[in-house]
């Protein structure tokens, strides 16, 4: 009897240790599974001051696995659309043309930036699996799962890269905290905040922000692309 209250003991202590590091895992679990699934469909809303100059808009996507990821971004009164295969890409410019990213690279104005956006961008399945391993901790509350950023987690989420040479920008003060909401093994929400300072070009910005991704359609998004962006990837 001795004996197995203490193996009973010792099992119990096991699993509360294996329990502690479960929330981490449970999160990248849940973000590989999502990115299994033969297609889902996500909105994307950020929140920024209401003093800050530009607020970016709501921005809708739609992806399949192995095929093409499709992305609507709004700001102001613009709509930006663009088509992702790979390393491939197109968006659509000011005037609503299809072009290749590196044509959009190669312009001037937000179409340039835009192009450097849509390179190195993330659908939320490998989006939220790179977040939770760029938290210093993650706690369950139930369907929540929460933490703080690293230092060096907030400062890659402020920051972006320069595409054909040219001085990237600073980011200074970074920090941040995310939540993922995860329902029976399926994740179905995340959120992340980022404050912190970016020095770019001799002038120096405020970064506050609070972006959200909803996913759905799991399942049952279908994908459609115009024969005009196929033409462009690149």
């Amino acid at each position: 009897m001795k004996q197995t209250l203490v193996f009973a003991a010792t099992v119990a202590l096991l699993a509360g240790s294996v329990s502690a590091a479960e929330p981490k895992d449970e999160v990248v679990n849940a973000a590989k599974q999502l990115g299994e699934k033969e297609n889902y469909s996500w909105h994307q809303t950020v929140v920024v001051p209401e003093d800050s100059q530009f607020k970016p808009g709501p921005t809708d996507g739609k992806t399949e696995k192995g095929g093409f990821t499709f992305v609507s971004v709004s700001f102001n009164d613009n709509e930006i659309k663009a088509v992702l295969k790979g390393d491939k890409g197109a968006a659509t410019n000011m005037e609503g043309e299809w072009q290749s990213l590196s044509e959009l690279a190669n312009s001037e104005g937000p179409g340039r930036f835009m192009a450097m956006r849509f390179r190195d961008y993330k659908a939320p399945a490998a989006q939220a699996e790179t977040l939770a391993t760029q938290t210093k901790e993650l706690k369950k509350d139930g369907d929540i799962i929460s933490g703080d950023l690293t230092e060096e987690g907030a400062k890659q989420l402020l920051s972006f890269r320069r595409r054909n040479g040219g001085d990237a920008p600073t980011v200074s003060d970074a920090k941040g905290s995310v939540k993922f909401w995860v329902k029976d093994g399926a994740l179905t929400k995340y959120e992340f905040k980022v404050k912190g300072k970016m020095s770019f070009n001799g002038n120096d910005f405020d970064q506050d922000r609070t972006t959200t991704v909803v996913i759905k359609d799991v399942g049952t998004t279908k994908v459609t692309v115009p024969e005009e962006a196929k033409k462009k990837l690149s």
